[in-house]
């Protein structure tokens, strides 16, 4: 029997326009938006389908503007009757998972998220901090290529996404020739990727500290669809370890 997953982007997934084709075709997904505004204080809307990308792009403004987008993709899909079986998401999109699964308010996930980005912000300020990834190269053959490319400033290995695609996370400038040693040394494709914060380092402890507090303060409800966790790749059934994970 076939199994259904549905599964969340997180944050390089931007761009000016996310979600108007499917709140032009269902006009009351509207009502979403405008509760998202209402969370937010300001109008996230004109910012998802107007710009500008640089406003967007902001961490702060780009977490709940992906969270919002990937709700109001959903909503069809759920109202046409599909049911999945499960879901997961990438990083921040492992949020709207929590918020398919019932384990967060959307209203509390929009605000949750905006926290997140603006104490992301704070740890590391935008311009200092990003993420790049080597394509085709494994995890020894980039161990001297983070080692070479650490004497330009911090930079770590962050995400183990699949064979031949690991990201690392640093300051601007070891970023930028990390992206030079792993060209020169045979990748497929090098580059800094659309994110403005060093994401999954330790760069940002400090971050998840507060924001640790943040969701402290958040009653989880029960999970009615199972989530997979970015931190260990098990499947969650129940909601007694999500704020650790």
């Amino acid at each position: 029997m076939s199994k259904t997953a549905f599964v969340f982007p997180g944050q390089g997934a931007q761009y000016v326009g996310m979600a108007k084709a499917m709140t032009d075709r269902f006009p009351e997904l509207n009502e979403k938006l405008e509760t998202a505004n209402e969370v937010l204080g300001f109008d996230i809307r004109k910012l998802m389908f107007e710009g500008p990308e640089k406003d967007l792009s902001l961490t702060a403004n780009t977490q709940p503007a992906i969270l919002i987008a990937s709700v109001l993709c959903m909503i069809p899909f759920l109202n046409a009757g599909a049911k999945p079986d499960l879901c997961a998401g990438l990083s921040l999109g492992e949020y709207t998972a929590h918020v398919l699964s019932g384990t967060f308010d959307f209203e509390d996930a929009v605000a949750l998220v905006r926290k997140r980005g603006r104490f992301m912000k704070d740890e590391v300020p935008e311009g200092t901090g990003g993420m790049a990834v080597a394509v085709g190269l494994t995890e020894e053959e980039l161990k001297p290529c983070v080692e070479e490319a650490s004497q330009f400033g911090q930079i770590y290995f962050s995400n183990y996404n699949c064979p031949g695609q690991i990201t690392v996370s640093g300051e601007i400038n070891a970023l930028k020739k990390f992206v030079e040693i792993t060209e020169k040394k045979g990748s497929k494709k090098s580059l800094l990727l659309n994110v403005s914060a060093p994401f999954h380092s330790p760069m940002l402890a400090g971050a998840g500290e507060k924001l640790y507090r943040e969701l402290e303060k958040i009653t989880l409800k029960e999970m009615k669809v199972p989530v997979v966790s970015n931190a260990d790749a098990k499947i969650i059934k129940e909601n007694t370890n999500v704020k650790e994970l």
